[in-house]
Protein backbone atom coordinates (compact mmCIF):
# COMPACT_ATOMS: atom_id res chain seq x y z
CA UNK A 1 0.00 0.00 0.00
CA UNK A 2 1.35 3.45 -1.14
CA UNK A 3 1.82 5.95 1.99
CA UNK A 4 -1.03 8.24 -0.41
CA UNK A 5 -3.09 5.19 0.19
CA UNK A 6 -2.98 4.89 3.72
CA UNK A 7 -5.28 5.29 6.35
CA UNK A 8 -4.29 6.90 9.74
CA UNK A 9 -3.43 5.05 12.63
CA UNK A 10 -5.38 5.74 15.74
CA UNK A 11 -3.73 5.72 18.73
CA UNK A 12 -5.37 5.59 22.20
CA UNK A 13 -3.31 6.71 25.27
CA UNK A 14 -1.06 9.53 25.50
CA UNK A 15 1.49 7.62 28.01
CA UNK A 16 4.68 6.38 27.33
CA UNK A 17 3.37 3.41 25.49
CA UNK A 18 1.28 5.74 23.20
CA UNK A 19 3.53 8.56 22.60
CA UNK A 20 6.43 5.99 21.08
CA UNK A 21 3.45 4.30 18.66
CA UNK A 22 2.24 7.17 17.75
CA UNK A 23 6.37 8.88 16.98
CA UNK A 24 7.54 5.64 15.69
CA UNK A 25 4.29 5.72 12.69
CA UNK A 26 5.11 9.44 12.12
CA UNK A 27 9.11 9.08 11.42
CA UNK A 28 7.79 5.91 8.82
CA UNK A 29 5.19 9.25 7.30
CA UNK A 30 2.26 7.17 8.72
CA UNK A 31 -0.58 9.57 9.97
CA UNK A 32 -1.41 9.54 13.49
CA UNK A 33 -4.82 10.37 15.43
CA UNK A 34 -3.12 10.45 18.97
CA UNK A 35 -6.33 10.51 21.48
CA UNK A 36 -5.84 11.22 25.51
CA UNK A 37 -8.80 11.34 28.21
CA UNK A 38 -6.36 13.91 30.70
CA UNK A 39 -5.79 17.26 29.69
CA UNK A 40 -2.29 16.46 29.18
CA UNK A 41 0.15 13.74 27.56
CA UNK A 42 2.69 11.69 29.88
CA UNK A 43 0.10 9.35 32.06
CA UNK A 44 1.52 7.93 35.06
CA UNK A 45 5.21 8.22 33.74
CA UNK A 46 5.20 11.67 33.68
CA UNK A 47 3.79 11.91 37.58
CA UNK A 48 7.09 9.58 38.97
CA UNK A 49 10.19 10.89 40.35
CA UNK A 50 12.31 8.75 38.59
CA UNK A 51 11.85 5.12 36.69
CA UNK A 52 14.08 2.31 35.66
CA UNK A 53 16.43 1.37 34.30
CA UNK A 54 18.66 4.62 34.79
CA UNK A 55 16.52 5.88 37.84
CA UNK A 56 16.66 9.13 36.27
CA UNK A 57 13.75 11.75 36.38
CA UNK A 58 11.44 10.47 33.51
CA UNK A 59 11.49 14.19 31.93
CA UNK A 60 14.89 13.29 30.45
CA UNK A 61 12.89 10.97 27.79
CA UNK A 62 9.29 12.89 28.05
CA UNK A 63 10.93 16.59 27.27
CA UNK A 64 12.02 14.80 24.44
CA UNK A 65 9.16 12.98 23.04
CA UNK A 66 6.93 16.26 23.87
CA UNK A 67 9.04 18.31 21.25
CA UNK A 68 9.02 16.05 18.32
CA UNK A 69 5.23 16.02 18.95
CA UNK A 70 5.13 19.46 18.98
CA UNK A 71 7.08 19.77 15.52
CA UNK A 72 5.24 16.68 14.10
CA UNK A 73 3.45 17.38 11.05
CA UNK A 74 1.81 14.02 10.71
CA UNK A 75 0.68 13.21 14.06
CA UNK A 76 -2.98 15.11 15.16
CA UNK A 77 -3.07 15.64 19.00
CA UNK A 78 -6.97 15.57 20.89
CA UNK A 79 -6.55 15.94 24.77
CA UNK A 80 -9.43 15.31 27.29
CA UNK A 81 -11.04 12.74 24.51
CA UNK A 82 -12.00 9.28 24.68
CA UNK A 83 -12.97 6.79 21.92
CA UNK A 84 -16.90 6.26 22.05
CA UNK A 85 -17.60 3.75 19.03
CA UNK A 86 -15.33 1.60 17.46
CA UNK A 87 -16.44 -0.59 14.14
CA UNK A 88 -15.15 -2.26 11.40
CA UNK A 89 -12.03 -4.31 10.88
CA UNK A 90 -7.76 -3.56 9.85
CA UNK A 91 -7.97 -1.43 6.89
CA UNK A 92 -11.56 -0.29 7.55
CA UNK A 93 -12.19 1.23 10.93
CA UNK A 94 -14.57 3.81 11.81
CA UNK A 95 -14.14 5.59 14.89
CA UNK A 96 -16.19 8.16 17.26
CA UNK A 97 -13.78 10.68 19.25
CA UNK A 98 -15.70 12.77 21.72
CA UNK A 99 -13.53 15.86 23.45
CA UNK A 100 -14.55 17.45 26.10
CA UNK A 101 -14.14 21.58 26.35
CA UNK A 102 -10.87 23.06 27.22
CA UNK A 103 -11.85 26.47 27.35
CA UNK A 104 -8.49 27.36 26.90
CA UNK A 105 -7.32 27.89 23.36
CA UNK A 106 -4.28 27.69 21.27
CA UNK A 107 -3.21 30.86 21.79
CA UNK A 108 -2.43 30.35 25.40
CA UNK A 109 1.29 30.96 25.87
CA UNK A 110 1.11 29.61 29.80
CA UNK A 111 1.91 32.91 31.00
CA UNK A 112 -0.15 31.87 34.12
CA UNK A 113 -2.45 35.08 34.62
CA UNK A 114 -5.56 33.34 34.82
CA UNK A 115 -4.06 31.48 37.61
CA UNK A 116 -3.16 34.48 39.55
CA UNK A 117 -6.50 35.84 39.37
CA UNK A 118 -8.28 32.69 40.24
CA UNK A 119 -9.80 32.16 43.68
CA UNK A 120 -11.34 29.02 43.14
CA UNK A 121 -9.14 25.33 44.03
CA UNK A 122 -9.95 21.80 43.27
CA UNK A 123 -7.97 18.67 44.34
CA UNK A 124 -4.42 18.33 42.47
CA UNK A 125 -4.97 15.42 40.57
CA UNK A 126 -1.32 14.93 39.44
CA UNK A 127 -0.15 15.01 43.27
CA UNK A 128 -3.08 12.22 43.76
CA UNK A 129 -5.09 14.45 45.65
CA UNK A 130 -2.25 15.70 48.40
CA UNK A 131 -2.76 18.89 48.08
CA UNK A 132 -4.43 21.71 45.85
CA UNK A 133 -4.25 23.50 42.99
CA UNK A 134 -5.80 26.25 40.74
CA UNK A 135 -9.62 25.57 38.92
CA UNK A 136 -7.47 26.91 35.70
CA UNK A 137 -3.96 25.06 35.93
CA UNK A 138 -1.14 23.13 34.16
CA UNK A 139 -0.56 20.05 36.19
CA UNK A 140 3.10 20.61 36.20
CA UNK A 141 6.16 23.21 34.28
CA UNK A 142 6.99 21.18 31.25
CA UNK A 143 3.11 19.93 30.81
CA UNK A 144 2.56 18.93 27.21
CA UNK A 145 0.68 20.42 25.41
CA UNK A 146 2.07 24.04 27.39
CA UNK A 147 -1.33 25.57 27.72
CA UNK A 148 -3.35 26.10 30.72
CA UNK A 149 -6.88 24.03 30.91
CA UNK A 150 -10.51 25.30 32.75
CA UNK A 151 -12.19 23.20 35.55
CA UNK A 152 -15.36 25.27 34.63
CA UNK A 153 -17.54 22.81 36.58
CA UNK A 154 -15.78 24.04 39.86
CA UNK A 155 -14.85 27.54 38.90
CA UNK A 156 -17.20 29.92 39.84
CA UNK A 157 -19.12 32.21 37.58
CA UNK A 158 -17.21 35.44 39.23
CA UNK A 159 -13.87 33.04 38.93
CA UNK A 160 -14.44 32.50 34.75
CA UNK A 161 -15.01 35.92 34.13
CA UNK A 162 -12.03 37.01 35.97
CA UNK A 163 -10.12 34.58 33.80
CA UNK A 164 -11.29 35.31 31.11
CA UNK A 165 -10.81 39.23 31.84
CA UNK A 166 -6.94 38.54 32.79
CA UNK A 167 -5.75 36.79 29.46
CA UNK A 168 -4.82 39.22 27.05
CA UNK A 169 -3.82 36.80 24.15
CA UNK A 170 -8.17 36.19 24.06
CA UNK A 171 -6.79 32.22 24.80
CA UNK A 172 -10.02 31.68 26.80
CA UNK A 173 -12.86 30.59 25.46
CA UNK A 174 -15.92 30.45 28.15
CA UNK A 175 -18.53 29.30 25.02
CA UNK A 176 -16.14 26.43 24.46
CA UNK A 177 -18.56 22.95 23.81
CA UNK A 178 -18.19 19.31 23.61
CA UNK A 179 -17.18 18.18 19.84
CA UNK A 180 -17.78 14.52 18.35
CA UNK A 181 -15.59 13.67 15.78
CA UNK A 182 -15.79 10.45 13.26
CA UNK A 183 -12.61 9.40 11.38
CA UNK A 184 -11.96 6.15 9.11
CA UNK A 185 -8.56 5.02 10.53
CA UNK A 186 -6.54 1.79 8.99
CA UNK A 187 -5.56 0.25 12.73
CA UNK A 188 -6.49 1.01 15.62
CA UNK A 189 -3.16 0.61 18.87
CA UNK A 190 -4.88 0.57 22.14
CA UNK A 191 -2.60 1.75 24.78
CA UNK A 192 -4.39 3.16 27.62
CA UNK A 193 -2.44 1.83 30.57
CA UNK A 194 -3.03 0.59 33.66
CA UNK A 195 -4.65 1.90 37.17
CA UNK A 196 -4.05 1.08 41.05
CA UNK A 197 -6.07 -1.50 42.20
CA UNK A 198 -8.40 -0.11 44.77
CA UNK A 199 -6.62 -0.85 48.11
CA UNK A 200 -9.07 0.27 50.10
CA UNK A 201 -11.02 -3.53 49.56
CA UNK A 202 -8.18 -4.67 51.14
CA UNK A 203 -9.67 -3.26 54.42
CA UNK A 204 -7.06 -4.93 57.40
CA UNK A 205 -4.42 -2.47 55.31
CA UNK A 206 -7.02 0.49 56.78
CA UNK A 207 -6.40 2.85 53.76
CA UNK A 208 -9.39 4.52 53.56
CA UNK A 209 -8.69 5.12 57.77
CA UNK A 210 -5.01 6.25 58.42
CA UNK A 211 -3.69 9.16 56.63
CA UNK A 212 -0.04 8.13 57.27
CA UNK A 213 -1.00 4.80 54.86
CA UNK A 214 -0.27 6.04 51.19
CA UNK A 215 -0.08 4.08 47.87
CA UNK A 216 3.07 3.48 45.87
CA UNK A 217 1.85 5.85 43.38
CA UNK A 218 1.11 8.77 46.23
CA UNK A 219 4.95 8.01 47.62
CA UNK A 220 6.07 9.31 44.24
CA UNK A 221 4.38 12.72 44.49
CA UNK A 222 4.88 12.94 48.12
CA UNK A 223 8.86 12.25 46.65
CA UNK A 224 9.34 14.19 44.18
CA UNK A 225 10.56 17.99 44.15
CA UNK A 226 7.68 19.04 42.14
CA UNK A 227 5.52 17.17 44.48
CA UNK A 228 2.99 18.45 47.38
CA UNK A 229 6.29 18.37 49.86
CA UNK A 230 8.86 19.53 47.36
CA UNK A 231 10.57 16.38 47.76
CA UNK A 232 10.72 16.58 51.79
CA UNK A 233 9.40 12.64 53.27
CA UNK A 234 6.74 14.14 55.57
CA UNK A 235 3.48 12.41 57.03
CA UNK A 236 0.15 13.56 55.25
CA UNK A 237 -1.50 13.53 59.03
CA UNK A 238 0.84 16.25 60.47
CA UNK A 239 3.55 17.37 57.94
CA UNK A 240 6.06 15.79 60.72
CA UNK A 241 9.65 14.44 58.77
CA UNK A 242 9.47 10.67 59.08
CA UNK A 243 12.03 8.50 60.80
CA UNK A 244 10.79 5.57 59.94
CA UNK A 245 8.50 3.78 57.37
CA UNK A 246 7.53 0.75 56.15
CA UNK A 247 7.03 -0.40 52.08
CA UNK A 248 4.32 -3.37 52.34
CA UNK A 249 4.18 -5.71 49.04
CA UNK A 250 1.77 -7.37 47.55
CA UNK A 251 -1.31 -4.86 48.47
CA UNK A 252 -4.05 -7.08 47.10
CA UNK A 253 -1.55 -8.86 44.61
CA UNK A 254 -1.25 -12.30 44.52
CA UNK A 255 -4.03 -12.38 46.52
CA UNK A 256 -7.38 -14.84 46.02
CA UNK A 257 -9.55 -12.65 47.17
CA UNK A 258 -8.57 -9.74 45.25
CA UNK A 259 -5.79 -9.98 42.63
CA UNK A 260 -4.55 -13.36 42.32
CA UNK A 261 -2.10 -12.59 39.79
CA UNK A 262 1.65 -10.99 40.26
CA UNK A 263 1.57 -7.37 39.48
CA UNK A 264 5.58 -7.48 37.93
CA UNK A 265 6.52 -4.31 39.01
CA UNK A 266 5.58 -3.40 42.55
CA UNK A 267 8.94 -4.92 43.86
CA UNK A 268 11.26 -2.72 41.74
CA UNK A 269 8.75 -0.35 42.56
CA UNK A 270 9.32 -0.51 46.20
CA UNK A 271 12.92 -1.00 45.94
CA UNK A 272 13.60 2.33 43.96
CA UNK A 273 11.21 4.28 46.46
CA UNK A 274 13.90 3.02 49.35
CA UNK A 275 16.36 4.60 47.56
CA UNK A 276 14.45 7.95 47.62
CA UNK A 277 14.67 7.23 51.44
CA UNK A 278 17.82 6.25 51.62
CA UNK A 279 18.84 9.94 49.71
CA UNK A 280 16.45 11.96 51.40
CA UNK A 281 15.93 10.74 54.91
CA UNK A 282 19.09 8.60 55.24
CA UNK A 283 18.89 8.05 59.39
CA UNK A 284 15.36 6.62 58.94
CA UNK A 285 14.78 3.01 59.59
CA UNK A 286 13.15 1.14 56.45
CA UNK A 287 11.21 -1.98 56.50
CA UNK A 288 9.91 -3.82 53.48
CA UNK A 289 7.54 -6.97 53.75
CA UNK A 290 7.14 -9.05 51.20
CA UNK A 291 5.63 -12.77 49.74
CA UNK A 292 8.95 -13.00 48.19
CA UNK A 293 10.80 -10.09 45.89
CA UNK A 294 11.21 -10.29 42.49
CA UNK A 295 13.21 -8.15 40.78
CA UNK A 296 13.94 -10.08 37.70
CA UNK A 297 16.78 -8.63 35.41
CA UNK A 298 17.27 -5.71 38.25
CA UNK A 299 18.89 -8.40 40.74
CA UNK A 300 21.72 -6.56 41.57
CA UNK A 301 19.58 -3.53 42.29
CA UNK A 302 17.69 -5.66 44.94
CA UNK A 303 21.35 -6.80 46.17
CA UNK A 304 22.61 -3.18 46.89
CA UNK A 305 19.41 -2.08 47.99
CA UNK A 306 18.98 -4.55 50.39
CA UNK A 307 22.57 -3.98 51.98
CA UNK A 308 22.08 -0.57 52.57
CA UNK A 309 22.21 1.13 56.32
CA UNK A 310 18.94 0.93 58.27
CA UNK A 311 16.96 -1.52 55.66
CA UNK A 312 15.78 -4.70 56.65
CA UNK A 313 13.79 -6.72 53.72
CA UNK A 314 11.78 -9.23 56.00
CA UNK A 315 10.00 -11.90 54.19
CA UNK A 316 6.50 -12.26 55.76
CA UNK A 317 2.76 -10.96 54.35
CA UNK A 318 1.31 -7.97 56.23
CA UNK A 319 -1.79 -8.99 58.43
CA UNK A 320 -3.12 -5.31 59.78
CA UNK A 321 -1.44 -2.02 59.85
CA UNK A 322 -3.68 -0.18 63.14
CA UNK A 323 -3.23 3.43 64.65
CA UNK A 324 -0.84 3.17 67.95
CA UNK A 325 -0.16 6.88 69.59
CA UNK A 326 0.97 8.65 66.86
CA UNK A 327 2.37 6.33 64.92
CA UNK A 328 1.44 3.12 62.83
CA UNK A 329 1.78 -0.30 63.81
CA UNK A 330 2.51 -2.51 60.98
CA UNK A 331 1.34 -6.61 62.31
CA UNK A 332 3.51 -9.06 60.41
CA UNK A 333 4.86 -12.48 60.71
CA UNK A 334 8.84 -12.89 59.79
CA UNK A 335 8.68 -16.18 58.28
CA UNK A 336 12.27 -16.94 58.26
CA UNK A 337 12.39 -16.06 62.19
CA UNK A 338 9.35 -17.76 62.70
CA UNK A 339 7.70 -15.13 64.64
CA UNK A 340 5.10 -12.40 64.56
CA UNK A 341 6.36 -8.48 64.99
CA UNK A 342 5.06 -5.67 65.58
CA UNK A 343 6.77 -2.81 63.80
CA UNK A 344 6.01 0.77 64.52
CA UNK A 345 6.54 3.57 62.12
CA UNK A 346 5.76 6.93 60.67
CA UNK A 347 4.38 5.59 57.45
CA UNK A 348 3.46 3.03 55.44
CA UNK A 349 3.11 2.61 51.52
CA UNK A 350 1.62 -0.02 49.82
CA UNK A 351 2.43 -1.40 46.66
CA UNK A 352 -0.82 -1.79 45.24
CA UNK A 353 -1.45 -4.40 42.63
CA UNK A 354 -1.64 -3.21 38.94
CA UNK A 355 -5.18 -3.05 36.68
CA UNK A 356 -5.10 -2.93 32.57
CA UNK A 357 -7.75 0.39 31.62
CA UNK A 358 -9.42 -2.17 29.08
CA UNK A 359 -12.87 -2.36 30.54
CA UNK A 360 -13.93 0.64 28.26
CA UNK A 361 -12.66 -0.51 25.43
CA UNK A 362 -15.85 0.07 22.63
CA UNK A 363 -15.46 -2.62 21.14
CA UNK A 364 -15.11 -7.01 21.87
CA UNK A 365 -11.47 -7.81 22.25
CA UNK A 366 -9.68 -11.02 23.34
CA UNK A 367 -8.60 -10.50 26.95
CA UNK A 368 -7.35 -13.15 29.38
CA UNK A 369 -9.19 -13.30 32.63
CA UNK A 370 -7.75 -10.75 34.78
CA UNK A 371 -8.73 -8.40 31.71
CA UNK A 372 -5.55 -7.72 30.04
CA UNK A 373 -5.47 -7.46 25.80
CA UNK A 374 -4.20 -10.59 24.09
CA UNK A 375 -2.29 -10.21 21.12
CA UNK A 376 -4.34 -11.26 17.81
CA UNK A 377 -1.27 -13.08 16.17
CA UNK A 378 -4.05 -13.32 13.17
CA UNK A 379 -3.83 -9.59 12.71
CA UNK A 380 -7.55 -9.22 12.63
CA UNK A 381 -8.32 -6.92 16.13
CA UNK A 382 -7.20 -3.55 18.00
CA UNK A 383 -3.64 -4.27 18.71
CA UNK A 384 -2.34 -3.78 22.52
CA UNK A 385 0.63 -2.10 23.60
CA UNK A 386 2.32 -1.73 27.12
CA UNK A 387 0.34 -2.25 30.14
CA UNK A 388 -2.89 -3.06 28.59
CA UNK A 389 -0.76 -5.75 27.43
CA UNK A 390 0.94 -7.09 30.53
CA UNK A 391 2.26 -5.63 33.55
CA UNK A 392 6.21 -4.66 32.92
CA UNK A 393 8.86 -1.57 33.60
CA UNK A 394 8.75 1.67 31.48
CA UNK A 395 11.53 0.75 29.66
CA UNK A 396 9.69 -2.69 27.96
CA UNK A 397 6.65 -1.00 27.42
CA UNK A 398 8.71 1.32 25.09
CA UNK A 399 9.94 -1.86 23.42
CA UNK A 400 6.07 -3.25 23.18
CA UNK A 401 4.66 -0.14 21.82
CA UNK A 402 7.96 -0.33 18.93
CA UNK A 403 6.50 -3.36 17.71
CA UNK A 404 2.78 -2.40 18.24
CA UNK A 405 3.75 0.51 15.59
CA UNK A 406 5.65 -2.66 13.53
CA UNK A 407 2.51 -4.47 13.37
CA UNK A 408 0.08 -1.55 12.59
CA UNK A 409 2.47 -0.31 9.89
CA UNK A 410 2.16 -4.36 8.45
CA UNK A 411 -1.28 -5.27 9.45
CA UNK A 412 -3.45 -3.77 6.46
Amino acid sequence: MSDAERKPTLVVGGGMSGITTALELSELGVDVILVEKEPFLGGRVASFTNYFPKLCPPWCGLEINFKRLKNDQHVTLHTQAKVTKLEGTPGAYKATIEVAPRYINEKCTACGDCAKVCATEIDDTFNKGLSKTKAVYMSHPLAFPKAFVLDKDAASDDDCKKIAAACKYGAVNLDDATRTLEVEVGNVVWATGWRNYDVAKVSYLNYDKLDDVVTNLEFERIASTSGPTQGKLTRPSDGKEIESIAFVQCAGSRDVNHLPYCSGVCCLGSLKHISYVREKAPNAKVYMFHIDVRAGKYEAFYTKISAEDNVEIIKGKVAGIYPEGDKLRVMVEDIDAAKALKVDVDMAVLATGVVPNTDDLPMEVEKDEYGFMLLDLDNKSVIPAGMVRKPTDVATCVQDATGAAMRALTQE
